[in-house]
């Protein structure tokens, strides 16, 4: 099952071991079973701490669960944990061996007090670069809190009970039988969802905190490369956001960023959130910006937790979100399905039809990904000529099962009260209107800053970006601004890098001219 090279860097992981661990399977003689077999025999034959028996009793097959012998197992995988999941079962098999977990000592403590009992599921795509995030916070917590059970479901596999909850996205949570979340979840959201109380509590440590010389709103690459370059001026830097490393958590391949020829979005947000904590750098995550207050000789920054942070200069990073096509049904049917990420969701429609909105590389990339999965894809793109680069149309035009409808504006998200079942769309040269029956809807228009809480605060442009000078300024003094939330044009990793440093030096720089007194 595992090759040479796999073998071998897991035994170097399974030497962290410190405690024996069980490995429990109820196959049920399946090719996917068969597999599971091959694997966890593969791991048991690396460590003399891992044991394997196929006596298990879970409802769902074939799966195996992971525990201590002699103890009731709180991790199971009903599937395979393979392509990105992989990751998940090797930290479920360290952190239930005894290995310590990379979490502060007091996000710990949270969760081993947590009252109650929670029985969590998360459905999940083994092409899903998020679920792996949100598997490895819920078997964590499993770990920490017995009062707390994990299982890791494949979707593709248990498409019965995909259908019969009527699951269109992923990941999908759900606690004690109820639905509990929907997409990329950290461990800190989580424990505050089931935390009460930890919301007034972080509000008042964070209102206690003293004034910071440059205060990042937003942990993306831009935000990252302002901390870090400000922090290395030795002066006091703090970084607010609802999750470090933004929209680039939710990118999979990244074959731009020059020097490193791949990499994947997951893998580039912890490398950055690794190197800001190298410099000292006080990061607030799960904290959303709500308002901007300025000041003479501080700013404040409101957050929806009701802290107020407060800081010489301010530095405004917070980058970009999907945007939505603003039409009757859309929100109605967001995550029955209208989705957003091919890669994460797209298995969870094969063999059916789907639409991809929208013709530039991301709309046809996500077609011509969907089309290897899906009975059909239908791409509908507004202007009368695609926008991609002409080696993705190429390879676009060369696949049986793609429809491109040009010179189409999307009117209507159609359903039957539980489920997507169709589109509408107006041909913009004949005014006609046209429906196409399908099962999901992947939207791929583009982005809009997240500005809105920005509006009658300072300039935004026509489109809602901060509009910021050579140098990042903004309309207001002290207060700076990089990456996709402003209009500097071209929105790419590598940009928001370099004018996040340079909005940090230009910060710099003010505190340094403001420090001085006028003659």
């Amino acid at each position: 099952m595992l090759d040479p090279a796999i073998k071998t860097q897991l035994a170097a992981y399974l030497e962290k071991l410190q405690q024996p661990i069980e490995l429990v399977a109820t196959p049920d003689g399946s090719d996917a079973s068969r597999q599971m077999s091959e694997l966890l025999g593969d791991i048991a034959a690396l460590s003399s701490l891992v044991s394997v028996r196929e006596d298990g009793t879970d409802a769902r097959k074939p799966s195996f669960s992971v525990g201590r012998p002699g103890e009731a197992p709180r991790i199971r995988f009903a599937g395979l944990p393979m392509g990105h999941e992989f990751t998940s079962l090797i930290l479920a098999l360290l952190q239930t061996g005894g290995h310590p977990p990379k979490v502060g000592a007091a996000l710990i403590e949270q969760i081993r007090s947590l009252p109650g009992r929670f029985h969590f599921e998360t459905f999940i795509s083994l092409s899903c670069h998020n679920c792996p995030d949100v598997v490895q916070a819920l078997n964590l917590m499993a770990v920490l809190n017995p009062n707390v059970e994990s299982v890791m479901i494949d979707g593709a596999l248990h498409q019965e009970e995909v259908n019969a909850r009527g699951i269109m996205a992923v990941p999908a949570v759900y606690l004690n039988g109820e639905p509990f979340g929907q997409g990329r979840m950290t461990i800190e959201e989580v424990v505050a969802r089931l935390d009460t109380g930890s919301a007034a509590r972080d509000a008042e440590k964070l209102n206690a905190k003293e004034p910071f010389d440059v205060l990042v709103v937003g942990g993306g690459p831009a935000g990252a490369a302002a901390a870090i370059y400000a922090a290395r001026k030795g002066i006091r830097t703090g970084v607010v956001a609802e999750r470090f490393g933004g929209q680039v958590l939710d990118t999979l391949a990244i074959e731009n960023f020059i020097s490193v020829q791949h990499t994947e979005g997951p893998q580039l947000a912890v490398a950055l959130e690794q190197h800001v904590k190298e410099y000292g750098v006080d990061i607030m995550n799960v904290q959303r910006a709500e308002a901007l207050i300025p000041g003479d000789k501080t700013h404040e920054v409101k957050l929806a937790g009701g802290a107020t942070l407060r800081a010489r200069a301010v530095i405004l990073a917070t980058g970009a979100r999907w945007r939505e096509m603003n039409v009757p049904g859309e929100k109605e049917y967001k995550a029955k399905g209208v989705c957003f990420c091919p890669h994460c969701d797209g298995p969870l429609f094969k063999g059916k039809r789907v639409a991809v909105v929208g013709g530039g590389n991301s709309g046809v990339e996500a077609a011509i990904d969907l089309a290897g999965i899906v009975a059909h894809v239908t791409l509908l793109e507004f202007n009368d000529t695609l926008r991609a680069d002409a080696v993705l149309q190429d390879k676009l035009n060369s696949l049986p099962n793609v429809t491109v409808i040009r010179s189409a504006m999307t009117t209507e998200v159609t359903g039957d009260g539980h489920r997507v079942n169709g589109i509408v769309y107006t041909d913009r040269i004949t005014s006609e209107s046209h429906r196409v029956k399908l099962e999901g809807i992947f939207v791929q228009i583009g982005l809009l800053p997240n500005t809105d809480w920005l509006k009658g605060t300072l300039n935004l442009s026509r489109y809602g970006e901060i509009e910021v000078d050579a140098r990042c300024q903004t309309s207001l003094p002290g207060v700076f601004a990089a990456g996709d939330c402003t209009t500097v044009p071209y929105k790419q990793i590598i940009i928001a890098m370099g004018e996040g440093a340079k909005a940090s030096l230009s910060a710099f720089d003010h505190l340094i001219r403001s420090a001085v007194p006028q003659q």
